[in-house]
């Protein structure tokens, strides 16, 4: 049973949202201000679980977590789906007009710079989080600073909101993955989704092979990212994601690909959280 969780983040930061309504607000919370402080707590035994953003709608896959999960051999047991609404905030009795510098995390201020060039008297600083500056704007009582953050964030610290949903593409969300350092025990009629690793030389139709093998087996591939491996030119690792409807169909292509592909590995069997 999952009693604590590390997140990336305070409290009021989007992974301590996902870690609510995963877990329904039934789980102990370890706030960490970086990916590699979340994954050394969970590998060190002093939480159960993590949260870590993979992916978003707008601005794509988040590559360095891929690589966390994979180097450190940890088990994507769930994932969650989040939307983002990204909020303009600072101390109270101010107007934008009177904000010089707005900090966030850069995904953040990727996902709303067309609203920033309406106010271009703003210096956009990228900052490690979204909610810690929300926290750190309250705890200096620092006016003419902004941050970019959610409507929790701001009740929590207790600042005012100037400008809600500021995010470039209203329909904006974050694919987050919950993470132990051993494999889920969801019941094999539980699990309809599974993220996987391999290594394919770089030659003609070697990709293409594989993909027709979860094609044959029945498998839906949802997400496919290719990394190149630095030591070795011209060799690619690629991180994919499969749903399926029967977890033998899953079972066949798995064997299948454990052969033709090099350093097959299982990163996570789980629940499908968009369905």
């Amino acid at each position: 049973m999952i009693k604590s969780v590390a997140i990336q983040g305070v409290k009021g930061s989007n992974h301590y949202i996902v870690s609510q309504q995963y877990f329904n607000n039934g789980v102990s919370v370890m706030e960490c201000l970086t990916f590699d402080e979340v994954v050394n707590n969970l590998i060190t035994k002093k939480c159960d679980a993590a949260i870590m953003a993979i992916e978003n709608s707008i601005a794509g896959s988040i590559i360095p977590n891929y690589a966390l999960i994979d180097g450190q051999n940890l088990h994507i047991v769930g994932e969650q789906y989040l939307d983002i609404q990204h909020n303009l905030m600072a101390l109270s009795g101010q107007s934008i007009n009177d904000i010089t510098e707005v900090y966030s995390h850069p995904m953040a201020l990727l996902q709303c710079k067309e609203f920033f060039k309406k106010h271009p008297h703003i210096k956009l600083v990228e900052d490690k989080d979204t909610a810690e500056v929300a926290q750190r704007i309250q705890k200096g009582q620092l006016r003419n600073i902004g941050a970019i953050a959610t409507e929790m964030a701001a009740d929590i610290f207790e600042v005012e909101i100037l400008a809600k949903s500021i995010q470039t593409i209203k329909h904006n969300e974050t694919r987050f993955v919950i993470v132990k350092r051993t494999n889920s025990e969801i019941p094999e009629n539980q699990i309809n989704k599974a993220s996987l690793k391999f290594e394919l030389d770089h030659k003609r139709g070697s990709l293409a092979t594989i993909l027709n093998v979860m094609s044959d087996c029945k498998l839906n591939l949802t997400k496919i990212q290719s990394l190149p491996k630095i030591e070795t030119p011209w060799k690619y690792a690629f991180f994919v994601d499969v749903t399926f409807d029967e977890y033998e169909d899953y079972t066949k292509a798995k064997s299948i690909m454990n052969i033709m592909a090099q350093d097959f590995k299982v990163l996570g069997e789980y629940t499908n959280a968009k369905l």
